[in-house]
């Protein structure tokens, strides 16, 4: 049995039931799951690995609900700077197209470090291009080799261009092979008991990319083996034209005619909603991924999330791929989040601004509108955790899984914020973590990744990078 303190934390943060923050505080684990938190007085002194988190806030690993880690490759490419979702993707998909596993290894673990280094303990992949033998084999053995708790898609693509889908033909795959390599992948690698380290997600890419009977067959199989459903939704109004154009419905009404509606399901984005739809996800239990840094690069617009948190929608964050984000920052990602919904709220209502004449929370009609820094928090761990369908993590209690991160108060960041530390996470510059722990592991220490040779697969990366986008040309 190994053991794992985390002690005298200056606060930690539960998220449990009682949303408890205990002052002086000590966390004890054995075998990665978490066995005691409290104040420090109370808990065992000695412990295999000993952390000490004096003068740290510790929270929570966040939970990112939608990634593309492959796309650490094509950041910041000088054609694709400049525009929104649809010629954004024509001028990625022949690059992504040509990702080797060894360039998809090095691309993983760059993600999963900067993730982990803004306190993400649990990541999904949304993998979806795989025709030069990228596949989900050598991504899941990434991710086990950096340490991250990790859901990964067998994603898909299959509905090409002289189809009348998006991708280029020489992109997609077959479909018969897309479903038997699903069920080749769930059978093969995932995990559905208590502390699972891997699991898998079923997760067509689009609903320009993949034809009806796809999503129909995608839907039945993950239902059969119980797994997690997933896909790209009201993103833009080029998609929802797109099922419009095609199929004369919005994206969700005709997402329900292929039982893409459901518990299991959640769906990145979901930017341009009616308020029945949200009503609609309320009602069936589908999750949503708020992806606002995506949202704002592409120009996609702004999610309605104050809307889904207020019918009971499961909400949580993700930072998307970091070819639309450019980092794979979680802590970013929250106040991003925070910000982002003030944003919405100041904006004027179609029927005028009388209603907006006092913005003030302590007006009783707009309290429940503003985003608090602690709501922001509560979206990117235990929100994530119920959109993902996991009920082990996101929360720093008994029997939960031992996925937490430190961040240092004592920096100049934070000089005079301290009236409210946890507040301070949020409304302050976004902070590296001090410490992440996954599954009762160290695997940030001190502010530096301890599992990989860093340094050396950055260098790698980085000739993948160059060389991928070069053969595309």
């Amino acid at each position: 049995m190994k053991t794992l303190l985390a002690k005298n934390a200056d606060i930690l943060v539960t998220m449990d039931k009682d949303r408890r923050e205990i002052k002086n505080a000590s966390l004890y684990a054995e075998d990665g799951v978490i066995k005691k938190v409290g104040p420090a007085s109370e808990l065992p002194e000695t412990a295999d690995t000993v952390i000490d988190m004096s003068g740290q806030v510790v929270l929570p690993g966040f939970v990112n609900c939608h990634h593309h880690l492959n796309q650490t490759l094509t950041r910041n490419l000088p054609n694709s700077q400049n525009n929104n979702l649809f010629p954004w993707l024509r001028g990625q998909y022949r690059i992504w197209a040509g990702t080797t596993p060894e360039a998809s290894r090095t691309s993983v673990i760059v993600g999963l470090a900067e993730l982990a280094l803004s306190g993400c303990t649990t990541v999904f992949d949304h993998s979806y291009i795989f025709k030069s033998g990228n596949t989900v084999d050598c991504i899941i053995d990434a991710a086990k080799e950096f340490g991250s708790r990790f859901h990964c898609s067998r994603g898909s693509m299959s509905l090409g261009e002289s189809k009348g889908g998006l991708p280029p033909d020489d992109c997609v795959e077959d479909e018969k092979f897309i479903l038997k390599d699903s069920q080749r992948a769930i059978e093969t690698y995932h995990d559905s008991k208590h502390g699972a380290m891997t699991r898998i997600v079923i997760g067509p890419c689009s609903p320009f990319s993949v034809t009806a009977s796809l999503l129909k067959e995608s839907a039945a199989l993950a239902r059969q083996y119980k797994v997690g459903l997933h896909t790209h939704l009201c993103e833009t109004f080029d998609e929802e034209r797109f099922t419009l154009n095609n199929f004369s419905m919005r994206p969700i009404e005709w997402m329900e005619t292929v039982d893409w509606l459901g518990d299991e399901v959640w769906f990145g984005h979901a930017i341009h909603v009616l308020d029945e739809e949200i009503q609609q996800f309320a009602r069936c239990g589908c999750g949503a991924s708020h992806c606002p840094s995506s949202n704002m690069r592409l120009a996609s617009g702004i999610a309605p999330i104050k809307k889904y948190m207020a019918a009971g929608v499961k909400v949580g964050l993700g930072v998307d791929g970091s070819a639309s984000n450019d980092s794979s920052n979680m802590m970013l990602e929250v106040r991003t989040a925070f910000l982002l919904a003030r944003v919405k709220m100041g904006l004027l209502p179609p029927e005028g601004p009388e209603k907006y004449m006092n913005l003030s929370q302590s007006h009783p009609k707009r309290a429940a509108e503003w985003m608090t820094a602690r709501e922001a928090l509560e979206l990117g761990t235990l929100g994530g955790a119920k959109v993902i369908g996991r009920d082990d993590i996101g929360s720093l209690e008994t029997g939960k899984c031992a996925d937490f991160f430190s961040i240092n108060l004592n920096t100049v960041d934070f000089a005079g914020a301290l009236h409210d530390p946890v507040a301070a996470t949020v409304f302050c510059a976004p902070q590296k973590a001090q410490h992440t722990v996954i599954n009762g592991r160290v695997i940030v220490k001190d502010g530096k990744c301890v599992t990989v040779d860093l340094g050396k697969i950055v260098e790698e990366h980085n000739k993948f990078s160059i060389k991928l986008a070069n053969a595309a040309i």
